[in-house]
């Protein structure tokens, strides 16, 4: 009996051995090379603002995790299922450098995705290079998130600051000719380079036309004497360089004085639901700026298959999640593309083929974005996003105007 048990336990052992083997040979990896992966599984690491000046952003990874659960009940990526590890940051770069560092070392992650904001992601980008562990599709368009040749395992999402600041100040040029135009900025990475574009929008007559910048710390409690500051420097254009919570502030503001500038908001902070509402629809009425996402308040859309596919999706696997809010689109979309990496890379889940295919994007339109907009990513080119249109808030949803820029 002891021979025959010897016996079927060495014949089990063999087959489960030559089967890795034969998966090792199918694939060309090791176990070893693919850190965050088991035979059922891929470990996603994420670092988010649940607490802190920038918590209504958490809604993104709530709806991340919403669609994950959507992908695994359908069966997983090749049969794999996601494990979603989001911890919380409060927007603090030293909680960042913690929660990180905590899912690369001690829960093993295959990749970090969607760390939200330019200065956390910032302050774990050289040590997820130095790692060589994927740092994809960051919540920020610091143009250092789109720099291979630098920094070859991050990849950024949102197009880039600067660029989005070019556009407002080639629309301010276009439009309001000779305005003095005040501007409020986060004073951070994120909001020096969104005002460096916007200089670089505004040409030669920068100097001239800005009246005043004026920083805001994330840590102040209101941005009240600033919004005084800049309309006691005369400006007649507002540009708002600020997250949500400060944005906010500053329309409310705006519209209890009874001053009536031109208001130019940037992208990160025009959600209806988690903006513009809280300040006041009548306050945000006028307001422009620019998207690169279908709306979730625009009844243009209402028709559009990726959109009816959004609202099964909100409906079914997040029925508490906020239709009025861009960020539960941007964070079904982002999943979106992240998935679709996940895809390419087959069963070979090594760290290097994930960046490999991340740059081998190919014509790929996720959900929601903008009609006539496309992601292509080459092993030189990392940036994702590249269009955006401008659109103005008519008091109960974006209107877009012009071309797709």
């Amino acid at each position: 009996m002891n021979f025959v048990r010897h016996f079927v336990d060495n014949a089990i052992l063999a087959l489960v051995f030559g089967t890795a083997l034969a998966t090792t040979a199918a694939t060309g990896t090791r176990a070893a090379d693919m850190p965050g992966v088991t035979a059922t599984e891929i470990r996603i690491g994420n670092a988010m603002p649940y607490s802190g000046p920038a918590s209504a952003y958490s809604i993104i990874a709530k709806t991340e995790q919403a669609y994950f659960d959507k992908i695994n009940a359908e069966g997983g990526i090749n049969g794999r299922k996601i494990k979603f590890l989001s911890y919380d940051d409060a927007y603090s770069p030293p909680k960042t450098v913690e929660q990180v560092r905590k899912l690369v070392e001690s829960d093993d992650v295959l990749l970090v995705f969607q760390t939200l904001g330019t200065p956390p992601s910032s302050a774990v980008h050289k040590y997820l290079n130095q790692k060589k562990v994927p740092q994809l599709l960051t919540a920020s368009g610091a143009a250092k998130f789109t720099d291979p040749k630098r920094f070859p395992w991050t990849m950024g999402w949102n197009p880039t600051l600067e660029n989005e600041g070019q556009i407002y100040g080639r629309y301010i040029l276009a439009n309001h000719a000779g305005a003095k135009v005040g501007v409020l900025y986060q004073n951070d990475d994120y909001g020096r380079e969104v005002l460096n574009g916007l200089r670089s929008g505004l040409g030669k007559d920068a100097d001239k036309m800005i009246v005043a910048a004026v920083p805001y710390e994330t840590s102040d409690p209101t941005v009240d004497s600033q919004v005084v500051k800049i309309k006691s420097a005369g400006a007649d254009v507002f540009v708002n360089v600020s997250t949500t919570k400060a944005a906010a502030q500053a329309i409310r503001k705006i519209g209890e004085m009874g001053w009536k500038p031109v208001h130019i908001l940037n992208s990160v902070a025009n959600s209806v639901g988690a903006v513009l509402e809280p300040a006041g629809l009548e306050a945000s009425t006028g307001i422009l700026s620019a998207g690169y996402l279908k709306d979730p308040t625009d009844p243009t859309w209402d028709n559009a298959a990726d959109r009816k596919e959004w609202e099964a999706f909100m409906d079914k696997h997040f029925p508490s999640g906020d239709k009025t809010a861009i960020h539960t689109v941007y964070g079904y979309a982002a999943a979106h593309t992240l998935v679709q990496i996940l895809k390419q890379c087959g069963d070979d889940l090594s760290r290097e083929n994930v960046m490999r295919q991340a740059a081998n994007l190919k014509d790929f339109v996720p959900p929601m974005l903008l009609p006539g907009s496309k992601i292509n990513t080459t092993k030189d080119d990392y940036a994702v996003i590249r269009n955006m249109q401008m659109m103005r808030f008519d008091g109960k949803q974006w209107k877009l105007f012009g071309d797709l820029l």
